[in-house]
């Protein structure tokens, strides 16, 4: 997957005379550069701007008539970025404000590059360091944050994680299986029927998209954690699985990884593999059914990961 480039987002000059002047009045001076965002899956704007006067932010904005949903997840992003802990390694919030009916969330800009693929070592190890700094401070999470009544991964695994038994039930069309996992339908619904249980016993909070394109290395080597929308109560290694699918896909020892990091310790045995075996069901039935108003490679990805999640699990579970 071009990760670095899989988001379709519209210009600097194609937004709205008002808006863009609003923007640039929040910011204090003339925008005078304009750095759109190539990582992501949604048509929002998302770029670093740069003012007249040296200044630099990070812009996010969508229009409530043609993206209302895209426009409740960057509010929602705003107020779990407003409450996360100091110091943690997320942008920090500056303002919103809504203009043009355009909703619009700015942020520090992080000078940074999405990860390279294949993983290399440093940026692999800052990734998997900082999220353990995260899930350390979010394991107890903040008055503030858990005020916000985000919702719990153990609810969302029961209504929009357990595929397989959608596609045993016939309510979902079964998707195109390798040949070493087909057959194997009731395990993956057995597998998959686990998260819920085990994600209800979490008590902390956890990022809930942790994809490789939601991090961004520094020029420093530190890794930084953006796209905060879908941040929920469960088990931060349901999202260490999730990122390491692109080290399976790298040809890493992605179990030792996922072993080996705190985030783990007195996960269940079968973690993994639940996580797995759910992944690959949500991705694949997903593919096809993308929104219009995604990026058109919102398909591609969905695919492949589910392909990396099922390949995984098949070989863990001695399926091939």
């Amino acid at each position: 997957m071009p990760y670095h480039a899989s988001a379709l987002r519209p210009s600097w000059p194609a937004l709205p005379a008002a808006l863009r002047a609003a923007i640039a009045d929040r910011l204090g001076a003339p925008v005078v550069t304009a750095r759109v965002a190539g990582a992501g899956f949604t048509r929002g704007f998302a770029a670093v701007l740069g003012t007249a006067d040296g200044g630099r932010a990070f812009v996010k904005a969508a229009s409530a008539v043609e993206q209302p949903r895209l426009v409740d997840s960057y509010a929602r992003e705003a107020a779990i970025l407003d409450r996360l802990p100091a110091g943690l390694p997320a942008p920090r919030p500056r303002w919103t404000l809504y203009e043009a009916g355009w909703f619009v969330l700015c942020t520090d800009a992080v000078d940074g590059h999405t990860p390279r693929l294949p993983w290399a070592p440093a940026e692999l190890d800052a990734t998997l360091a900082g999220y353990a700094e995260i899930a350390a401070a979010l394991a107890d999470p903040p008055a503030g944050l858990t005020a916000l009544g985000l919702p719990h991964l153990a609810d969302l695994a029961r209504s929009d994680i357990l595929w397989w038994e959608e596609v045993a039930a016939g309510r979902e069309p079964p998707p195109a299986l390798p040949e070493p996992v087909r057959g194997r339908l009731p395990e993956l619904v057995a597998l998959e029927s686990r998260l819920p249980r085990y994600a209800a016993a979490a008590t902390g909070l956890t990022h809930g998209d942790l994809r490789v394109d939601n991090v961004l290395i520094d020029a420093d080597g530190r890794a930084w954690f953006c796209d905060w929308t879908w941040a929920c109560h469960g088990p931060a290694w349901f999202d260490l699985a999730g990122l390491l699918l692109t080290t399976y896909a790298s040809g890493l020892d992605a179990d030792r990884l996922f072993a080996a990091h705190p985030v783990t310790a007195g996960a269940p045995p079968d973690a993994l593999d639940a996580t797995l075996a759910a992944l690959a069901g949500y991705f694949l039935t997903g593919a096809a059914a993308a929104p219009v108003t995604a990026s058109p490679h919102l398909p591609a990805h969905q695919r492949w990961s589910g392909e990396q999640a099922l390949d995984w699990l098949a070989h863990r579970q001695g399926w091939r």
